[in-house]
């Protein structure tokens, strides 16, 4: 957003993410003629429902009625009520920040003075502009639909919105003085947990360090873009660490030759369905899940400032360059 939305701390930051999905699932797992897979419907309903809710933004915007030109003149006009902001105001092609935040955008001063804690999940729907929903949408399509098909609708689901939920809680943590917008924390989640459910599904595996190798990549690439200016790295990173940690209880794959155990011979040794080592994940990560939360809730809602009790994390979302600033 432009310096004068900053001053007036009206400015946004964008959850933008542009992750790419690897092809290990498909190349490197052994999966048992048996076993399940579905059919993916609810991550394109996410996608359908999040493109609907910013042609809603758009037509709430109406930047030719309320456009005070100070920052010049709308952007394709042509669309009348659904033209953009000025791109000095907001350069991805999309609502002002006064739209998004009256809509539900994430902002620490209603969420705990305010009594608005809805905003921790309405602001997952919302969308700077454009540019930032196609970058999101498309992410989700290639990294959601792949889990989808591989887990089902439940499990990905849960994941793809405790995610985006934990990711807005540590973002309210530590950015008080801007609006947040965006899914990059829910798509953070989908990362977070492939990168967990090839951890505790090793065993059945192959080529996983190539896999291993590439996913940690991506992921790199991904939480770095996130130290520039304007993008909400925190959302990320609790959404990263949210989704990584669920993986490890809802993404277990059971040994292999579970699944087709009633073809054995009634006398035959029948494994367990999984390795100690998965439930021992599974277990830590509840613990993990359940204390981060109350940690965070907690603190939020009793008005605490993250950057208080860690003077360094403010480089995990900007990391001030000649070329930018780091300001609120």
């Amino acid at each position: 957003m432009a310096s004068e939305d900053l001053e007036r701390g009206g400015g946004m930051k964008n959850r933008s993410n542009n992750s790419y999905l690897p092809g290990y699932y498909s190349s490197t797992y052994y999966a048992e003629a048996s076993e399940s897979h579905w059919t993916s419907w609810l991550i394109p309903l996410f996608v359908v429902a999040n493109i609907a809710v910013f042609v809603v933004v758009m037509y709430i915007n109406d930047c030719p009625k309320k456009n005070t030109r100070i920052e010049g003149a709308c952007v394709a006009k042509f669309l009348g009520r659904f033209s953009f902001q000025p791109l000095r105001e907001n350069p991805l092609f999309g609502p002002s920040s006064s739209t998004l935040e009256k809509l539900g955008a994430l902002e620490w001063n209603k969420v705990v003075d305010g009594d608005q804690g809805w905003r921790l999940v309405t602001c997952m729907w919302l969308h700077a502009g454009v540019i930032h929903l196609l970058a999101n949408m498309l992410s989700l399509v290639f990294i959601g639909i792949r889990l989808e098909q591989q887990f089902g609708f439940v499990r990905i689901g849960m994941i793809y919105l405790i995610s985006g939920f934990g990711g807005s809680i540590l973002s309210s943590l530590f950015i008080q003085h801007n609006i947040s917008v965006g899914a990059s924390g829910a798509l953070f989640g989908l990362l977070g947990a492939m990168l967990s459910e090839l951890i505790t599904n090793w065993s059945i595996y192959t080529n996983k360090a190539a896999a291993l190798f590439t996913l940690v990549v991506i992921i790199a690439i991904n939480l770095a873009v996130g130290i520039l200016p304007h993008v909400d790295n925190f959302a990320h990173i609790g959404g990263f660490l949210t989704g990584f940690l669920l993986g490890f209880i809802l993404l277990l794959r059971p040994q292999f030759g579970w699944v087709n155990r009633q073809h054995r011979p009634a006398d035959a040794h029948v494994k367990s369905k999984y390795k100690v080592y998965q439930y021992a994940f599974s277990l830590v990560a509840v613990v993990l899940l359940i204390v981060g939360f109350t940690v965070g809730l907690v603190m939020l809602f009793r008005g605490e400032n993250g950057n208080e009790h860690c003077s360094w994390c403010h480089y995990l979302s900007c990391v001030p360059t000649s070329k930018w600033k780091c300001d609120n």
